[in-house]
């Protein structure tokens, strides 16, 4: 098992992260009483052991994936703690995928104005990403995660066994988020992600896994609320979340983020940037994600200028200089849409 530990400005935003197998059953919380959130998809086996080790208060069943990132769902969700007359030193506990922990989180930071959160992710992306870092919220209809809070759990618990039950689909689109940690920051993570030894049960998995984790939880120590560094994380993000609108989440995030990761590499490489489209584009090849609908710019360009990354003076993306040199730049429309132009006929060829 490996432990890595996430930093913050005082005692309250610091915890630690568990990467390991069986760490479901090692389940521990000092709260006597628990909401326990999960994705109604999720095998329930996992729900089970959960509920074992926690004994919660009550057990609140969501949609999958991103239809529970809602304000429906999520004024549902608060209603029903009230309900049971959740406490304030209660804890809300978000099992499954991120989409699931990113509503558990916003839904502790929001019951009594804040208690404790603990997260639990089951899926490969929910571990290297979603569950780490503090960021809860839900979608509006404008567009993904512009409603939310910074409410940093108390602990994260990777139990790395959950992962066997996935499809190999699911397996992969998880993988997006931890290669692009290697593109901004840990080139070591490249062609471990593509290694066939990367795989459920693989000799590569646990620290493949530890080490991606590793990479955000220094990033959001150093910049909990997205100052500065923290933006980096969102390299491939501003096309992927517009592709995901856009699609109405028919197009899973981790898809999305490797389409937006090369149509990144596209525009630093027109910027003067080292070209790193080999790079994306064989992770798209190793990825193979769903093709995309016939789509023009100018069905994605007013969901890109919505991104939360975006100011007073417009978008702004993620791009990088060279391999692990993100930076944060404008780019003129011209060359957003000519490079949309070129990175559209490549990755319509297929895989």
């Amino acid at each position: 098992m490996r432990r890595i530990e996430v930093g913050g400005a005082g005692p309250a935003h610091r915890y630690e992260v568990r990467v390991g197998a069986g760490l479901l059953e090692t389940v521990s919380l000092p709260q006597r009483h628990i909401a326990l959130i999960h994705p109604d998809d999720l095998p329930a086996e996992f729900v089970a052991r959960v509920q074992v080790a926690l004994s919660p208060t009550l057990t609140v069943s969501v949609p999958a994936r991103d239809d529970c990132k809602t304000i429906e769902v999520l004024g549902r969700v608060l209603s029903q703690l009230a309900a049971a007359n959740l406490p304030r030193d209660g804890a809300v506990v978000g099992l499954g995928g991120g989409a699931a922990t990113d509503l558990a989180g916003f839904v502790a930071a929001s019951y009594l104005r804040g208690v404790a959160f603990y997260t639990l992710p089951t899926t490969l992306l929910g571990m290297v990403d979603a569950a780490v870092g503090g960021k809860t919220g839900v979608n509006l209809p404008e567009g993904k995660n512009l409603v939310g809070a910074f409410w940093p759990p108390r602990a994260v618990w990777c139990d790395t066994d959950t992962l066997g039950t996935l499809p190999p689909a699911v397996f992969r689109e998880g993988a997006a988020e931890a290669f692009k940690h290697g593109l901004i920051q840990d080139p070591s993570l490249l062609p471990r992600v593509l290694a066939p030894e990367f795989r459920p049960g693989g000799a590569l998995l646990e620290d493949t896994v530890a080490d991606a984790v590793a990479v955000k939880a220094g990033v959001v120590t150093r910049d909990l609320t997205e100052q500065g560094e923290r933006a980096f994380l969102n390299f491939g993000h501003t096309l992927a979340h517009a592709l995901e609108a856009v699609t109405h989440h028919a197009l899973p995030h981790g898809e999305a983020v490797a389409y937006g990761m090369h149509y990144a590499a596209h525009l630093g490489r027109a910027l003067g940037g080292a070209d790193l489209t080999p790079d994306t584009l064989a992770f798209l090849r190793w990825q193979r994600p769903a093709p995309l609908p016939r789509l023009s710019f100018d069905d994605v360009m007013p969901f890109m200028a919505r991104d939360k990354k975006a100011d007073a003076d417009g978008v702004r993306f993620v791009l990088l200089r060279e391999l692990v040199r993100p930076y944060l730049t404008r780019v003129e429309s011209g060359v957003l849409k000519s490079e949309f132009a070129a990175w559209q006929a490549e990755v319509s060829q297929g895989w």
